[in-house]
């Protein structure tokens, strides 16, 4: 038995369609926890166990849990909470219910930058890696998907990127970092939950084919979307200021300039790439399946 934590989300959703394809072969029943059960896809229907409500929860837990043997895990981070709260708060009750009913095997979606000088300076991130060790703790084998910054999160952008031509963030536009695709991760996730031959501890990187400035992702949507796109830099200051200004938890704001800060002084560039750590989605495939019909819808 299999859990599935966020199923309707950019990773859940990749990793529920993968799983509903090969767990059969592989002897797999699965279950998700689902706050709105209506969004799941049509596939699910019939196939999967449905437990609803949230993952914080240590009811929903406790049924959720029973009688599984491995767990997929990513909390939805919370903007009303500190970072502390939104990553190990959350996961607290999961750490409970992991013992007690006895769940083998987690993977969780983590961040690059364990090991490195930034990594106690990172905001989010450090609060994400915090996360890892509370589950690492419970004594299940663990794995932590070690993830940098995600394609999709340019889709936050598709208004800008339509109406302007413009697409911001607070990185040196000349800073080349691994950039990955949700169904990438989701894929990384499939083959830890299918072969639980696995023991211990520790991160699998999940790195995307090649570095990419921000200047190169301009280039690149530029060439796909044909119409000119550019990079601007938003100071961290103006990020702090408007983000505020949305009504989120200071500390989780200050989290997230901690973390672009941390990101723009190399946080994710420490890894060499290797066979093991690409994952094969490259930014002009993504750019044409995903980015492409959001901006010119």
């Amino acid at each position: 038995m299999i859990v599935i934590t966020a199923p309707t989300g950019n990773i859940g959703r990749h990793l529920l369609s993968r799983l509903l394809e090969a767990a059969p072969a592989a002897g797999e029943e699965l279950r998700v926890i689902v706050r709105e059960p209506a969004r799941l896809p049509d596939a699910a229907r019939g196939r999967v166990e449905v437990i609803t409500g949230s993952h914080a929860d240590a009811e929903v837990l406790d049924l959720a849990f029973e009688g599984a043997d491995a767990v997929f895990w990513l909390v939805p981070p919370d903007a009303t909470l500190t970072p502390q709260d939104a990553y190990s708060g959350f996961t607290r009750p999961a750490a409970k219910a992991l013992v007690a009913h006895g769940v083998t095997h987690v993977v969780g979606v983590s961040a690059l930058g364990r090991g490195t000088p930034l990594a106690d300076r990172a905001g989010l991130v450090t609060a994400s890696l915090a996360m890892d060790d509370l589950i690492a703790d419970t004594g299940v084998a663990y794995r932590a998907l070690a993830n940098p910054s995600f394609f999709e999160n340019l889709l936050e952008e598709a208004v800008s990127i339509r109406e302007k031509g413009v697409f911001t963030d607070s990185l040196d536009a000349d800073r080349k970092a691994p950039f990955v695709a949700a169904a990438d991760i989701a894929a990384a996730a499939a083959g830890l939950l299918l072969d639980r031959s696995w023991t211990g501890t520790g991160s699998v990187p999940v790195l995307g084919p090649q570095d990419l400035s921000p200047d190169d992702l301009a280039r690149v949507m530029t060439e796909q979307l044909g119409r000119p796109v550019r990079y601007e830099r938003q100071p961290l200051d103006e990020l702090y200021t408007t983000l505020i200004g949305h009504g989120l938890n200071e500390a989780f704001v200050q989290g997230m300039v901690d973390m672009k800060r941390a990101k723009d002084e190399g946080l994710d560039a420490g890894l060499a790439r290797t066979s093991d750590t690409t994952s094969p989605t490259t930014f002009e495939q993504w750019c044409a399946r995903t980015l492409k019909p959001a901006v010119l819808s």
